[in-house]
């Protein structure tokens, strides 16, 4: 179920308002536990009910692996638990990418299994992962099979993230939670959840079919025009940004109505200034994982440039691999694993003395964030292409080094496209000017780490705009889930969120 769409809306969210209101109303935390529990079971059912046995069998194995890591934490069984999860993923996930591999460098013709890929399973498996991880280090004394499964299931975050710790979630799921401040919760969950949908249905949607219509015409033609190449690349860069941090907002905002703050999963990205903070503020949560769980573990910067810059590439690498099973997304993994290595050897040797500062600090930080944006712009033509050869023919036109040969096939891409390039100038002008939705938002504490998230903060928004909870601003933000809702019903068909796929 798409948190977009009517059915979510109007079929199961309010009946699961209703029900946590009744038994928030008795009193009753085990009922409101199990009721959410129920409620995001069913949510994950409605897409197929064949793949609810995995995610509950996933549940009750990793559960099993807490309980005799708590009497023996051993580390034969922590490994055990883990390559449990990693073997649901590489089975349900990677088995057909790793067979047509196989078949290709052996010659050989071994049937793919033609899985399904089982919604959620990178997210719910990476975050039971670090249950069991934390287990075996002594972070976590005890927690009852109820509130576990609702840590792994509760459905604001099941799909698409945040990858949740332990830790965040599981103590607030108390009835002092359950019942604080229930008119405010309301109020700041409502208003995170319509300028979610109205980034999904109306922005990230509406500049979509333009990055949709140059990346299929790149994999299928020998070359791109240098304005069609730079209008699809820049339309999916927008289209990633608003579609993913419309995800987290929806996320943030339904966990809000039930007291409930998620960790901060996306902050701004697009305004930092080295690749480096560009994962401090992009799909933070896996970034975190990343370097708790793999990063670290693997060494860090603890043994040595050289070594320091490898664990780089192996992780980000990985990194690549866990969006998708796809060449394209392990190229654009090691893409970023480059462009950090560059970023640390660049800042060992600017802190050296090795490259002076010639330009004024307004200018310096301009350029860094215009380099930055570049390269990851770059990288989000390997993310979205579905072959090296549509991303080659869409770098290759951005660098004006394309000759096309069918011109006639980009006519209708290619003619008119002011009101194109106004839309992603109307974009932009959102992303660089305005504030993002935690800023928007921060005086009433929408997410877990608020001060550490803006402790650094160097700049604060063009505009001054920040939520309050007044009848000016229900009208303002009523407005925006009304077009959005609108536009909901214009829609041919429902899109899913970008990350849905990972």
């Amino acid at each position: 179920m798409v948190f977009s769409s009517l059915e979510f809306m109007y079929l199961f969210l309010p009946p699961v308002l209703l029900g946590f209101l009744f038994l928030r109303y008795l009193r009753w935390e085990n009922g409101i536990i199990w009721w959410l529990t129920l409620s995001s079971l069913a949510f994950y059912a409605w897409w197929t009910p064949v793949y609810l046995p995995l995610l509950l069998g996933s549940v009750v194995i990793n559960y099993g692996f807490h309980r005799i890591l708590l009497k023996v934490p051993d580390r034969y069984i922590l490994t055990l638990g883990i390559v449990f999860n990693l073997g649901l993923i590489a089975i349900f996930k990677y088995a057909d990418f790793f067979i047509g591999n196989a078949n290709m460098l052996a010659g050989a013709e071994f049937p793919l299994l033609h899985l399904v890929l089982p919604l959620a399973i990178s997210f719910f498996t990476f975050q039971q992962i670090s249950f069991l991880i934390d287990t075996y280090k002594g972070d976590v004394s005890h927690c009852d099979f109820a509130r576990y499964t609702l840590f792994v299931v509760f459905f604001p975050q099941l799909i698409a993230g945040p990858i949740v710790m332990q830790k965040e979630t599981i103590p607030q799921f108390r009835m002092t939670v359950f019942q604080n401040r229930l008119v405010m919760n309301f109020a700041v969950g409502g208003t995170l959840f319509a300028i979610g949908l109205f980034k999904k249905i109306v922005l990230a949607d509406g500049v979509a079919p333009y990055a949709n219509g140059v990346f299929n015409l790149a994999e299928t033609t020998s070359g791109v025009p240098f304005e069609a190449a730079w209008i699809g690349a820049l339309a999916y860069t927008f289209q990633l940004y608003f579609d993913f941090s419309g995800y987290c907002d929806m996320a943030l905002g339904l966990a809000r109505l039930f007291g409930i703050r998620l960790p901060v999963n996306f902050n701004s990205p697009y305004k930092a200034t080295s690749i480096s903070d560009f994962w401090r503020r992009w799909h933070i949560t896996l970034s975190h994982f990343l370097r708790d769980y793999l990063y670290i573990p693997l060494g860090g910067n603890r043994t040595g440039p050289a070594r320091r810059y490898a664990n780089l590439m192996i992780t980000m690498l990985l990194g690549g691999l866990w969006h998708g099973a796809s060449w394209t997304f392990v190229f654009w993994g090691g893409l970023h694993g480059f462009y950090l290595a560059v970023n640390h050897a660049w800042s060992a040797a600017a802190e050296k003395g090795y490259i002076p500062s010639i330009l004024p600090a307004p200018l310096s930080s301009l350029t860094a964030r215009a380099l930055t944006l570049l390269a990851v712009v770059v990288a989000w033509v390997f993310f979205r292409a579905e072959s090296f050869d549509g991303a080659s023919n869409i770098l290759a036109g951005m660098a004006g080094l394309s000759t096309v040969y069918e011109p006639k096939l980009w006519e209708d891409v290619v003619s008119y496209t002011t009101p194109v390039w106004a839309m992603l100038a109307a974009l932009a002008t959102i992303v660089f000017l305005l504030p993002n939705s935690i800023e928007f938002t921060e005086k009433y504490n929408p997410v877990l780490g608020l001060k550490k998230l803006f402790r650094h903060r160097e700049d604060a928004s063009f505009l001054p705009l920040r939520w309050q909870p007044t009848s000016s601003w229900a009208f303002g933000v009523s407005l925006l889930f009304g077009v959005a809702l609108i536009q909901t019903y214009r829609l041919s068909e429902m899109t899913e969120f970008i990350y849905f796929n990972f």
